[in-house]
C-alpha cells in the first residue's frame, strides 16, 4: 500500500482501485477473473467485507467497500491481494496454453525484486489509494465511474452489459456477486 494513502477511518466506505504489476491485462482470462470473484465472495462471506462496488477491467480492480465486525479495511484488502496474488500466479504457472506465461511471471519476479516485502512474483502494485467516501453523493459518484469504465474502455455500450461489474446488479438484475449493498 502506498505510505501517502491510509485507511484512517475503520468504519468508512472506501473506493480503491488496484492494478496489476506493469498493468499488464492479466484478466483478459476469465479463469483469473474468477479468482477474484471468489475470493471477493470469500471477504464477505468470511472477512466482513461489505461491497457496495466492483468492477474487474483487464489490468486493474475496482472496489466501493466496508468492513464489518470491527475488522480492519486495509487488512481485509491485503488478505485479498495477497490470496488473490498467489493463486493468479499458479493459475498462471499451471495454464497449459497461457502464451505469456514466461513473460508475465519475469515481469512478476523483477517487480518483486524491487519490492522490499515480496519474495517471488509480485503480481498487484502496492498502490491502492483509497478514498473515503464522505457522503451519498460522492458514493454514487465513485459507483458510477466504476461502472462507466468498460464502457470508456469501449468494452460494451451500455454499463450493465459487462459482466464483471456491478452494474447489472444497479440495473435490477442479479449479477454475479451476491450480498451488495446498493447505494443510492
Amino acid at each position: 500500500m502506498s505510505r501517502s494513502h491510509k485507511f484512517h477511518n475503520p468504519k468508512g466506505v472506501y473506493f480503491v482501485s488496484f492494478a496489476v504489476t506493469d498493468w499488464i491485462d492479466a484478466f483478459s482470462r476469465r479463469e483469473y477473473r474468477d479468482i477474484v470473484l471468489d475470493s471477493l465472495r470469500f471477504c464477505q462471506n468470511k472477512k466482513g467485507m461489505q461491497i457496495y462496488a466492483w468492477c474487474i477491467m483487464t489490468n486493474h480492480v475496482h472496489l466501493v467497500f466496508s468492513s464489518r465486525d470491527n475488522q480492519k479495511p486495509e487488512l481485509v484488502l491485503g488478505d485479498l491481494k495477497r490470496f488473490t496474488s498467489r493463486k493468479i500466479v499458479e493459475a498462471i504457472k499451471a495454464h497449459p496454453s497461457e502464451s505469456r506465461k514466461e513473460w508475465m511471471l519475469e515481469r512478476f519476479s523483477l517487480a518483486a525484486k524491487q519490492s522490499s516485502n515480496v519474495k517471488h512474483q509480485q503480481f498487484w502494485r502496492h498502490d491502492n489509494k483509497p478514498i473515503e467516501l464522505w457522503s451519498n453523493a460522492v458514493i454514487d459518484e465513485k459507483i458510477d465511474y466504476i461502472h462507466q469504465n468498460p464502457v470508456e474502455a469501449g468494452f460494451v455500450d451500455e454499463p450493465h452489459h459487462y459482466l464483471y461489474s456491478s452494474a447489472m446488479d444497479y440495473a435490477g438484475e442479479q449479477g454475479l456477486l451476491k450480498n451488495l449493498i446498493l447505494a443510492g
